[in-house]
């Protein structure tokens, strides 16, 4: 098993290293600190598979703050230290999902809240391309879109969206190689 590394909190002195694995044996018998400093490292990581699944800074934040829960109680149930972030971005992820599910809504449709914060962007090309980026986004399979969400937008390799999603590493390609074809058969030729 390799050791990993954390980058030091801000309370840490110098330029020393905190051992993720260390931290993770601290928080599982009850140091808080510890659990906070795990959480603290991952957060804009968190934050952005949130609301790239959600497209709404309260929701994403409060998916955050159920995964941040789910974990510290589940903390016991980790096997593996070194795999602190990816058990964490599952948790997130399902719980993004199972909001989803609750609402009964696609994603990346613009929603009424959404609805005036676009209307106040300037329409230059670089945001109509996103508009319409987001618009073929939605609607791909779930499955294609998380793919996309975590390989694009979070910059994860094929191994590791495997680990999060609990798939095979070929079906992760195979779903990425569809995801594309897609989008691109989607947004035209001029993509």
């Amino acid at each position: 098993m390799k050791t990993v590394l954390a980058p030091a909190p801000s309370n840490a002195r110098g330029g020393e290293k905190v051992n993720l694995e260390q931290l993770v044996s601290r928080a599982k018998v009850g140091d808080d600190d510890a659990f906070f400093q795990l959480v603290s490292l991952y957060k804009e990581q968190l934050y952005k598979i949130a609301y790239a699944f959600l497209r709404n800074e309260t929701d994403a934040l409060e998916a955050i703050q159920e995964a941040t829960c789910r974990s510290y109680l589940k903390l016991a149930r980790l096997k593996q230290p070194a795999y602190f972030r990816t058990w964490l971005t599952r948790i997130l992820i399902h719980i993004c999902l199972d909001e989803q599910k609750r609402r009964k809504r696609i994603i990346l449709d613009p929603m009424e809240d959404d609805v005036e914060s676009r209307a106040s962007i300037p329409m230059d090309d670089q945001n109509v391309d996103r508009m319409q980026i987001e618009e073929a986004l939605a609607r791909l399979r779930p499955n294609y879109r998380h793919i996309i969400i975590l390989k694009y937008f979070e910059d994860r390799t094929i191994r590791d969206i495997a680990e999060v999603l609990g798939h095979p590493e070929g079906t992760i390609k195979t779903w990425l190689h569809k995801a594309l074809g897609a989008l691109r058969k989607d947004l035209g030729k001029g993509w």
